[in-house]
């Protein structure tokens, strides 16, 4: 069953990627006291993913910010040196944090993975965001297959 608003964000151990190579991180040391914007891409450097979906939360860093969260998350079911590289690629720097969720145990605790493996892609997260209070969910917006509307950072903006 996937996590609806009103939840809490579930305990898991995930990958994070920093400047210094993989660090594991929990969920509880993300969320808790914190407000977070998270969301959730199929693909570090895939074409939806590498084209809007991280660069828009990039851009819209500092504005998100402005509107009182404190850490902006990139998660994506791939490991840590792919999702450094992507940042790296992307010029992420500090505004958005990268997590690797290789085995994608964080995403099936959400309830949002799909199985993409008929199109060689295994296990994927659905693309997703959501805002969460001190580690509970106060948003939640996933995309419908296929389509990039209400995950993208412009629309996380306008519900903060």
């Amino acid at each position: 069953m996937a996590i609806k608003v009103g939840d809490t964000i579930p305990s898991v151990k995930v990958m994070q990627a920093t400047a210094e190579g993989p660090r594991e991180v929990s969920t509880d040391e993300i969320f808790k006291g914190r407000t977070v914007v998270l969301f959730g891409v199929p693909g570090a450097f895939t074409p939806t993913c590498s084209a809007k979906h991280l660069p828009g939360f990039v851009q819209q860093a500092d504005a998100i910010r402005a509107k009182g969260v404190d850490t902006i998350v990139c998660m994506a079911v791939n490991d840590a040196f792919v999702m450094g590289a992507w940042a790296k690629d992307q010029g992420v720097g500090d505004k958005v944090t990268m997590l690797a969720d290789g085995s994608a145990a964080f995403t099936k605790a959400l309830g949002l993975e799909m199985d993409l493996t008929p199109r060689g892609l295994g296990v994927r997260c659905q693309r997703f965001a959501l805002v969460a209070k001190d580690g509970k969910v106060t948003h939640l917006a996933v995309e419908a297959p296929g389509a990039f509307e209400v995950s993208k950072a412009e629309a996380i903006l306008e519900k903060l």
